[in-house]
């Protein structure tokens, strides 16, 4: 063979190894690839089944001990009707509630926020005979949508719905204190304020509810806005105020957000 011809074999030869050499790296490359999506696709079915067994249990739990009745569905029904924000606690937020106000014996119990007036209900619903659920609601419009729901549930006659700010009513609150509990569902930002208030208004024993303590976790982190600012405040003094026992329960929304409870201690 002439040297032109062992010249052109040498680069035929050479080419072919390359195309072997790049056809092996892909192959090689797309059965990694492959088998990488099989670990993902198990790990991502997995956290699905996870998801759905909560889900589960979640509506297992709200059909066995915290079914809503036709006063509860109305009021969400007519809060919907009324354009005010599907933001209220859940069916087992609600129960949760009902059971803290039957545990700590509670004949008057006060509400920071109505919104719909959901919350409202359950917790009027735990009241004795001649108990008393005091509401603060800002907007006029919500109260009127609040009491009307309270009458339709039953519990109008030992619920009240007082117009205006918190901030401006939680004073003229002193006579008819103490508290047995106070639940607190309303603007974020005073949250370190209603806790104060909530202190002057309670007793020994008394329980302090507060709602959206946990924000995804935002709750825990530094602030970023008034809203986060607010609860992490909150969160700080009722887990180191000496004057009580307090935790954070993540029930709501997935178990990303939730209660923070408080028990007023005796000194």
């Amino acid at each position: 063979m002439n040297g032109s011809l062992l010249d052109d074999l040498e680069l035929v030869d050479h080419l072919l190894a390359s195309y072997r050499s790049a056809t092996v790296g892909a192959s090689f490359a797309r059965t990694r690839k492959r088998y990488t999506l099989t670990g993902n696709d198990a790990e991502l079915m997995a956290l699905q089944q996870a998801a759905k067994t909560r889900h589960e249990i979640e509506a297992a739990i709200t059909s066995m001990f915290a079914a809503e009745d036709e006063g509860l569905r109305a009021a969400l029904e007519t809060a919907k009707q009324a354009g005010l924000p599907q933001i209220q606690i859940s069916p087992i937020q609600g129960k949760f509630l009902q059971l803290l106000a039957t545990m700590c014996n509670a004949h008057k119990i006060l509400e920071i926020g109505a919104l719909a007036g959901y919350s409202g209900i359950w917790l009027a619903r735990a009241l004795p005979p001649g108990g008393r659920l005091i509401t603060l609601e800002v907007n006029p419009d919500h109260a009127n949508v609040v009491q009307h729901s309270f009458e339709r549930a039953g519990v109008g006659n030992r619920s009240e719905v007082r117009v205006g700010k918190a901030l401006d009513l939680l004073p003229t609150l002193g006579r008819e204190a103490p508290f047995d509990l106070v639940f607190i569902d309303a603007d974020k930002p005073p949250y370190p304020q209603y806790l104060d208030w909530a202190l002057r208004l309670t007793r020994p024993g008394s329980i302090i509810v507060a709602d959206n303590c946990i924000r995804s976790g935002k709750a825990f982190g530094p602030a970023e806005n008034a809203d986060i600012a607010g609860i992490i405040e909150f969160n700080k003094r009722i887990a180191s105020d000496p004057r009580l026992v307090s935790l954070a329960l993540a029930m709501d929304d997935d178990y990303t957000d939730g209660f923070a409870v408080a028990v007023v201690k005796h000194q």
